[in-house]
């Protein structure tokens, strides 16, 4: 008896670890207008139409509609980011370091 009361417990404290651990994030579809809100700039549509007839942000089109996939959104916006003058500092010295100039 011991023995099942002791398993019942384990599969409890099992359960309860699974349910606190954090879930994945799940990706979604974002609408122009989704889109629009989520950016940090909040642009306005016709700028969101240019980026997508120049091809410069990821999308998606069916039945006529644009979508775009929020994780796709995500990289494109950190594939942004400017480095700052250390890390620019840092990559030149490595550069230097590693290349013979004549």
């Amino acid at each position: 008896m011991a023995y099942l009361i002791r398993k019942v417990e384990d599969l409890e404290k099992a359960l309860l670890e699974k349910s606190e651990a954090p879930a994945a994030p799940v990706d979604r579809w974002l609408n122009i207008d989704e889109l629009k809100a989520y950016l940090p700039d909040h642009p306005a549509k016709t700028t969101i139409y240019g980026w997508v007839s120049k091809r410069e942000i990821p999308y998606h089109k069916g039945s006529k509609k644009l979508r775009f996939l929020k994780s796709d959104i995500d990289k494109w916006l950190s594939n942004g980011k400017r480095k700052s003058e250390s890390e620019l500092r840092d990559e030149a010295e490595t550069y230097c370091k590693t290349h013979k100039f004549n």
